[in-house]
């Protein structure tokens, strides 16, 4: 099912779209923000001079540090009196970034979310469980209201009280579940300790982000809950959920072109890179009112394809997220993204999906460890057979990162559990 006919638009009428609209956006921010005038003026650059979408790489990068510096409301592009939605990041790395909604931000929300969640497989007739936070945190609220949009009748669970989500599920006779996926395995973990398999639950869908995730992590959770299990990004700062999704295809994120213009950069230089190679990608809102941003440095790593999806539509394609660029750990000189640890840990049998990276430094080396579980059912009760696995697991790490580990193998549910993003890397050089 295409939810919106610009979903299969020809090439050259999307571009013309997104030229119109970038146009658009340009002079809105000259007129309405003094951040983006003076950005634009000294680089000597009036909106007239956007005359094609090659001009893109003329205008200025944003950051995340940009939006701090401007807290709480420099980068609005309307009076507060037109706002009527307000969210945040947590903050937990400085002050929070602020996101402001006016109602026409709000419908082109949920119209969004409406195309992610329809190309994922959602319909109608659906009962979907969301076991996101609600709050500052744009999760919740964004797939509730595009959810809401499609048909679908939503239970706002929330996140945490694992048991009482199972409950749920049987009670509500649930079909679809939205959470990070590390959330939705410790939800199978606990489904499984109080006697139900996960896979019998009756949900056939599984709309999983806000973390990066391998494909690994996906044939686990297609394997243990019996769905179907569909990514989708988006961040707060661009509009929240509803930026890319997955289709049935499940071979790349279809990113919504006419609201979101994409580029890939190399995140040392900033140079754009052609499509197919990986690089940090680089976002132009084109049609948000109350936070337009202009080349929206994401921080994310992926790559831009735009060859033809079975499922008919024409928008590009990013692939999975592999990691971030201020994520990416330097070990030895060698960088390091949790990621590749994931996607290692997930093709050896015998240890489950939950780790842990902790990076130390004794003297002047840097020293790595992986904490990684035992599957639930893997216990020989052979010594040997642990250190066999351990060594098994030292040496596929060491090929892939091209340093050596050390590797600890911990008891299965040792680990800490979370309802959101996972905590993957505890870095204590930096304590």
């Amino acid at each position: 099912m295409i939810w919106d006919r610009t979903e299969t638009l020809p090439r050259e009428d999307m571009e013309q779209l997104q030229l119109s609209r970038l146009q658009t956006v340009v002079r809105r921010v000259y007129q309405k923000v003094p951040f983006y005038r003076e950005r634009l003026q000294e680089r000597g650059l009036k909106p007239a001079h956007i005359r094609s979408l090659a001009d893109l790489t003329r205008l200025p990068f944003t950051t995340k540090d940009d939006l701090r510096v401007n807290y709480p409301y420099g980068l609005f592009a309307v009076p507060l009196e037109k706002l009527v939605r307000i969210h945040a990041s947590s903050g937990t790395t400085g002050r929070p970034t602020v996101v402001g909604y006016t109602k026409k931000d709000l419908r082109t929300w949920s119209e969004l979310v409406a195309r992610v969640v329809v190309q994922a497989g959602t319909k109608p007739r659906d009962v979907v469980q969301i076991c996101f936070s609600y709050g500052l945190f744009t999760g919740g609220f964004g797939l509730h209201y595009g959810l809401e949009r499609v048909g679908a009748t939503v239970v706002p669970a929330s996140a945490g009280n694992t048991q009482r989500q199972l409950r749920l599920m049987q009670d509500f006779h649930t079909t679809v579940l939205v959470s990070t996926p590390t959330y939705a395995m410790y939800i199978a973990e606990v489904a499984q300790e109080m006697g139900l398999n996960p896979a019998q639950l009756g949900l056939r869908l599984g709309l999983f982000g806000s973390e990066p995730w391998s494909e690994g992590m996906r044939q686990e959770l297609e394997a243990t809950w019996g769905f179907k299990a569909t990514d989708n990004y988006g961040m707060s700062e661009l509009i929240g959920p509803g930026v890319s999704g997955e289709c049935q295809m499940q071979n790349g994120l279809h990113i919504s072109e006419d609201h979101f213009l994409p580029e890939i950069i190399d995140p040392e230089t900033g140079e754009q890179l052609p499509p197919g190679e990986e690089g940090e990608l680089v976002i132009t809102t084109l049609t948000k009112e109350g936070l337009p941003l202009l080349r929206y440095r994401t921080r994310d790593l992926t790559a831009l394809d735009y060859t033809p999806c079975p499922c008919g539509r024409t928008t590009v394609r990013m692939r999975r997220v592999t990691g971030r660029t201020d994520d990416m750990l330097i070990v030895r000189g060698v960088n390091v993204f949790p990621s590749q640890v994931e996607e290692v840990l997930m093709d050896i049998p015998g240890v489950g999906p939950h780790y842990q990276i902790i990076v130390d430094r004794q003297g002047y080396l840097d020293e790595f460890e992986v904490q990684v579980e035992l599957a639930a059912d893997y216990f020989t009760g052979k010594f040997r057979d642990l250190e066999t696995l351990e060594r098994t697991v030292k040496e596929r790490l060491q090929t892939i990162l091209q340093i050596t580990p050390k590797v600890k193998l911990v008891e299965y549910k040792s680990l800490e559990r979370t309802v959101g993003k996972a905590k993957r890397v505890i870095d204590k050089r930096r304590i």
